[in-house]
């Protein structure tokens, strides 16, 4: 029975949990960590970690989305950022960083806007798809609704693996100022497999699972200290309560299917190995990582983040986080009073394998997760999505 409360005379709303609202409950049996597995399949693509990135110019280059997928990830090129738009991608975020660094924060963003204007160039962006692919990782590239009918031709011919269609928030049908995006003819039609969102409730994400998608994101990536949607739209996505209801609607399409699985994969609030874990006990199979993985030394953002978003032309939702500071650096950052100190950043090995010297999860992600499930007695991802859970 769903928690209704009354906000007003009338006026209901439904009572929704986030990821810092919830705690896994261990059962009786307790295991090895070695003996806790962590791989998952999409569709043809196996992985021995379920994590994918973000897909932001900040964490995704080339190189990284290379570095990611030998780990046993999967990197998602942003298709409409800068890889597809600029040559010397490298050098204009030595510019932002630069103005970041100042805490020039509202410049930062208009540059952000600004590289963001420049004409996609195809040529640029299927040279970054085929220097992954010579790699012999598996590559996805992120497309909006907006423009994944006129971008997906030239993505197909450059060779990739997965298409990843994703907007702030995403429905079944896209109606813009052409022709609408019908999603289900639109991957019916493809020979690649699909991955769409963000959604935050059961109704879209069953929706988005009948378009025959491989796998659905829930929620859009929200960062505390990054992400801006909450304020700039009022849309905010309870993680917890999000990815459970997505669960819900993969096990009626399950049933309504006679048997085809869609994967859930959480994209927000996630930033230690404790909330990793706690998105998987919730139903996720895998989780989409942004300023986790920006933490290392071989992301282009070089200690900082942003989302995509972050560059809509008319209306920014993210700004730009120092990983380097505390939560609460945007606050300074916006005053004008702070600087980033140098620090010597982690590589993604130590970020996603250890050794951890940090006592809060931000880094040996995948020993984290790992030993939650050996603490909580399951062998596998799917096994752990049936641990027991209570709210504080």
């Amino acid at each position: 029975m769903r928690d209704m409360v009354e906000i007003g005379m009338g006026r209901t709303a439904r009572r929704t949990y986030g990821l810092d609202d919830v705690d896994i409950v261990p059962s009786r049996r307790t295991r090895s960590a070695s003996q806790v597995s962590l791989a998952w399949q999409l569709d043809a693509y196996r992985f021995d970690i379920p994590f994918l990135t973000h897909p932001t110019d900040a964490l995704v280059s080339p190189e990284f989305a290379v570095e990611i997928g030998r780990r046993g990830g999967l990197g998602v090129i942003n298709g409409e950022g800068l890889w597809a738009r600029h040559a010397d991608v490298a050098g204009k975020i030595e510019q932002l960083v630069e103005l970041a660094d100042k805490g020039s924060y509202q410049r930062a963003v208009a540059f952000l806007q600004e590289l963001h204007a420049a004409p996609m160039q195809p040529d640029l962006l299927a040279a970054a798809v085929a220097q992954v692919r010579a790699a012999g990782v598996t590559i996805a590239v992120r497309v909006s609704p907006q423009n994944a009918q006129n971008l997906t031709p030239g993505l197909l011919q450059a060779g990739i693996d997965l298409l990843v269609v994703q907007g702030t928030i995403i429905s079944a049908e896209h109606v813009g100022a052409g022709e609408p995006l019908n999603l289900k003819t639109f991957i019916a039609e493809l020979d690649v497999p699909v991955v769409a969102g963000g959604v935050s409730d059961h109704r879209t994400a069953l929706h988005l699972m009948r378009t025959g998608a491989a796998g659905v994101i829930v929620g859009y990536g929200s960062q505390e200290g990054a992400t801006t949607t909450g304020e700039v739209l009022g849309i905010g996505v309870p993680m917890a309560t999000a990815i459970a209801d997505a669960a819900a609607a993969r096990r009626d399409y399950l049933d309504e299917t006679g048997g085809r699985y869609v994967h859930v994969i959480a994209d927000g609030d996630i930033n230690t190995s404790g909330h990793l874990a706690k998105a998987i006990a919730c139903g996720a199979d895998a989780v989409m990582l942004g300023s986790p993985l920006a933490l290392a030394a071989e992301a282009p953002g070089r200690g900082w983040y942003w989302p995509s978003a972050a560059a809509h032309p008319s209306v920014p939702r993210g700004s730009l986080l120092s990983l380097d500071e505390p939560w609460d650096f945007a606050d300074e950052l916006l005053s004008g009073h702070a600087a980033r100190p140098a620090t010597v950043r982690p590589s993604l090995e130590q970020v996603l394998t250890g050794p951890s010297d940090d006592p809060f999860g931000s880094l040996n992600l995948v020993g984290g997760l790992r030993r939650s499930m050996a603490k909580a007695g399951y062998s596998d991802l799917k096994e752990f999505q049936k641990v027991g859970l209570s709210v504080r």
